[in-house]
């Protein structure tokens, strides 16, 4: 289950498919500052010690045996600094190397300062600008165990030397690093990479740490990241670019989209860095008992020179097993593809933006392996406009019930009319009357709600599909480059708010469709605009016009879909309206219907009886008056 968070960029799909559906039915103080304070000492006071770290570890490096006394005292304060950990600066891994883990998926490099990776990036992929895709590069992630020790030294991971060991373990490469207090106790980091894995085992242990450590301070893992830009569109990548995460349970939750979001969570048994089409994501076999997650937007425009997305950050206490650290954990660094992440079985796939409840079914359960088995063997242009005509064609019943009532509708027009203008000054009575009609007719005005709104969730969920099939990236179709991203057939020599500075051809046909098909369904109900209905003729205009502007920047694949959708949807109407309806004889049928003595149900004799005594009432009033 989802905790839904309201995601703005989702309405301007919302409102599109609210204008056509609609046009079918109605044709924290002080002492926060003083902790503050205290954590900026803490941090300056690291930095210092870490500063001092590097300047007497190059002369230890340099000099070792025929020290001055000045290099002695060096040595001698960084020890002090360090405290039980000043051992690991006197190391030959006391440098600033790298250590490399390889399969046939991703290229990684891990430093031995920190023992963090330090650079990640997929074999099989690359950016928009086709560049190697880095998941990790430049600095743009930090994982650090920031804890205390029993003499009384505050330590940070990311500013110590850790000791590396690769060695193999059958098929797979194993990475020890080491942060030593001696030679049989240390804090070590664990990655373990089999041949043909986009996940990283990964663990943290402590051996003979228990009098090291202080059991009494916090000690939290903290793990950032920036996202970096892979798309031509940073913007449209930014609105899938999200923080999200996985209660102990089943439960899944995310941060917001836009601006600046925090939470305090608890039991989670992963967090997502996800970056659209490609995720990093940190699993851990027992839940994290509390972690906070903040996510920071980094985008203000469309401009090329963005580079970073979003700034993701998680801060999760540990806990100490019987004076040690010992946790199970692993690193998925790869697509964020619903087949690719559900093969390793841990629900990751569930990071992936469906949508809630019914849609996100829809998309997970029917529409991603109906185009998964089409672009088997079809051009994945041919394999979406196949889709659309199966999804059409599925729901072609549902848009033939749609057109008989507004059939019967449009007979009783004369006879409606005829009441309205009889009953002018009486409402209740109009109303009234224009309810025995429909009665004895077997007719609704509401009868053409319902094969609408069956239609929804199918249009919402496509809507959020397209943006989300990673089989669509970098997959061409006609002029558009790339099917996940928009199609250019014009650069603008400058910027439109809004629409952006290209032109993109499929909003425009799918624009334009769906105003024929609006036009086409007008005829002389669009000057009728009934008192509380929305304004038909606005609603016309507007949907195009949403089109044509917001979808300009969206992927070339969803626009695709809307353009060959409508176009499908004018063909049905058009057949159903010339072979299948037969106008005069439903006007036949609902004559001869209005002759059948018709049963009224129980919801019919309330709501008949409600208006009686209404009636009545209205006619007390005024005899009083």
């Amino acid at each position: 289950m989802e905790e839904k968070k309201f995601d703005p960029w989702q309405l301007v799909g919302m409102v599109l498919i609210a204008g056509i559906l609609t046009w079918m039915m109605f044709n924290n103080s002080a002492e926060k500052q003083e902790e503050l304070e205290a954590e900026q000492n803490k941090t300056e006071q690291v930095e210092g010690v870490a500063s001092e770290q590097n300047t007497a570890e190059t002369k230890i490096a340099e000099t070792p045996a025929t020290a001055s006394p000045t290099d002695s005292l060096a040595v001698a304060k960084l020890q002090s600094s360090l405290g039980a950990f000043a051992y690991s600066a006197t190391l030959p891994s006391a440098s600033d190397s790298e250590q490399v883990l390889e399969n046939d998926l991703i290229y990684a490099k891990v430093s031995n300062k920190g023992g963090q990776i330090s650079e990640l990036y997929l074999k099989e992929f690359v950016t928009y600008d086709s560049l190697p895709l880095h998941i990790v590069k430049d600095g743009n992630t930090s994982f650090n165990i920031n804890f205390g020790t029993t003499d009384n030294h505050i330590l940070n991971t990311r500013d110590l030397y850790f000791e590396p060991s690769l060695s193999k373990n059958g098929e797979n490469t194993v990475l020890s690093m080491k942060l030593k207090v001696a030679a049989d106790r240390f804090l070590e980091y664990r990655y373990e990479l089999n041949p043909n894995s986009y996940m990283i085992d990964f663990s943290v242990r402590s051996q003979g740490l228990s009098q090291v450590l202080n059991s009494n301070g916090p000690i939290n893992l903290d793990w950032q990241m920036k996202g970096l830009r892979r798309s031509k569109s940073v913007t449209y990548e930014n609105r899938y670019t999200r923080l999200s995460y996985e209660h102990d349970g089943g439960k899944h939750s995310k941060l917001g989209a836009t601006g600046e979001d925090e939470e305090v969570e608890e039991g989670l048994s992963w967090i997502s860095f996800r970056q659209h089409f490609f995720s990093a994501i940190l699993l851990t076999d027992i839940p994290f008992k509390e972690a906070t997650l903040s996510s920071v937007d980094l985008v203000e425009d469309e401009g090329k020179d963005v580079q970073f997305t979003k700034a993701y950050a998680s801060s999760i206490p540990l806990t100490l097993d019987g004076g040690e650290l010992n946790y199970g954990m692993d690193f998925y660094f790869g697509p964020t593809d619903f087949n690719t992440m559900r093969k390793y079985d841990r629900g990751i796939e569930n990071s992936i933006p469906f949508g809630w409840g019914i849609f996100g079914w829809i998309n997970k359960w029917i529409f991603t392996p109906l185009f998964g088995f089409l672009s088997g063997f079809l051009p994945f242009g041919i394999a979406i406009i196949a889709m659309t005509i199966i999804v059409k064609l599925l729901l072609s019943f549902v848009q033939y019930k749609q057109y008989v009532s507004q059939a019967k509708m449009k007979v009783l027009k004369p006879e409606i009319a005829e009441i309205n203008e009889k009953y002018k000054d009486d409402a209740m009575k109009k109303q009234q009357e224009t309810m025995k009609l429909y009665n004895k007719a077997g007719a609704s005005p509401m009868s053409g709600c319902l094969p609408a709104v069956l239609q929804m969730p199918v249009f919402y969920a496509l809507f959020m599909f397209f943006p989300t099939a990673f089989i669509l990236r970098q997959k061409p179709f006609l002029w558009a480059e790339d099917l996940s991203s928009y199609d250019v057939v014009a650069e603008l020599p400058f910027n439109i708010p809004f629409y952006g500075d290209h032109v993109s051809l499929f909003p425009i046909l799918a624009s334009i469709a769906i105003f024929i098909y609006m036009m086409m369904t007008t005829g002389q109900q669009m000057q009728q605009t009934q008192p509380g209905m929305p304004n038909m003729k606005f609603i016309m205009y507007l949907s195009p016009l949403i089109m044509l502007v917001f979808f300009n920047n969206y992927a070339s694949g969803l626009s695709l879909y809307y353009f060959i959708s409508n176009l499908i949807t004018i063909g049905i109407m058009l057949v159903i309206k010339n072979y299948i309806l037969d106008e005069e004889k439903i006007h036949a049928q609902v004559q001869e219907q209005k002759k059948k003595p018709k049963k009224q149900n129980r919801f019919q004799k309330k709501m008949a009886e409600m208006m009686e005594q209404a009636e009545a009432q209205q006619k007390t009033k005024a005899k009083k008056r």
